[in-house]
């Protein structure tokens, strides 16, 4: 029997709309209520932009043989024990019989600043990754349990600031690697994605590229096959197919 990947392009379009949507109806809401923050931020710290999707991460729990699985969302059940510090604060967890199963972490970066910003993810994604894998090495999620589904996905804004090749990266003293030379915001984050898949820091990694425009037709862009939301949505499905077969 074959993976069920729920029609997860349909559902991407309509997550996407609803990011962009979501996004302006929270900055809205915060300038009418005089709590506006600084740029963009207030669009960004009212949260529920990524809805869309761990909705779609839920679709693929259930048509994958784990509907009986406890899958969390709400922000007072989504802490994990970290190793380097208490705890850390996911957007989606799946738990079978007090096994984790899964966990998600979905993030967004929307102009107009595309700097600093995307070293911060870099250096979230990394630290967050190798918190949680030294915590399951010391036993925080149980003992002689197999390896969880760990996810991090990102949309990004596509623009012309993000695609643009950057110039501004240099190091005095030693080379940058090769594949950063000339690369933009949005090539970053697909090398990015895919080293933290391919040194084993996540199970999968995801960058989506959408224009603000897609706020009424829910367009999107995979930046590259590792990289893709088919490869992404395919693998947590493979991994929850797993599951359920184990626990039958």
């Amino acid at each position: 029997m074959g993976l069920d990947l729920t029609d997860y392009e349909a559902k991407a379009c309509n997550a996407t709309m609803a990011f962009w949507g979501n996004r302006q109806k929270a900055l809205e809401a915060k300038i009418e209520a005089g709590t506006v923050d600084t740029g963009e931020r207030g669009a960004v710290t009212a949260g529920n932009t990524m809805d869309g999707f761990t909705a779609l991460m839920i679709d693929l729990v259930q048509a994958n043989g784990l509907a009986h699985a406890k899958i969390y969302r709400r922000r007072s059940v989504l802490t994990l024990p970290g190793f380097f510090r208490p705890t850390k604060l996911w957007d989606i967890l799946v738990i079978l019989d007090g096994r984790l199963i899964a966990a998600v972490e979905m993030k967004s970066h929307v102009g107009p600043s595309f700097g600093n910003n995307a070293n911060n993810r870099a250096e979230e994604a990394i630290g967050t990754a190798h918190d949680f894998w030294t915590a399951y090495r010391e036993g925080a999620f149980g003992t002689d349990t197999a390896r969880p589904f760990v996810g991090w996905l990102v949309m990004v804004e596509d623009a012309d600031k993000s695609r643009r090749p950057s110039q501004r990266e240099s190091s005095r003293h030693f080379p940058i690697f090769e594949e950063f030379r000339g690369a933009s915001y949005l090539d970053r984050y697909d090398i990015l994605c895919k080293k933290l898949v391919l040194e084993s820091l996540y199970t999968a990694a995801c960058v989506l590229a959408s224009p603000r425009s897609a706020v009424t037709t829910g367009v999107y862009e995979d930046m590259s096959d590792l990289t893709s939301l088919k490869s992404f949505v395919a693998s947590f499905a493979a991994h929850i197919a797993a599951e359920a077969a184990r626990s039958q």
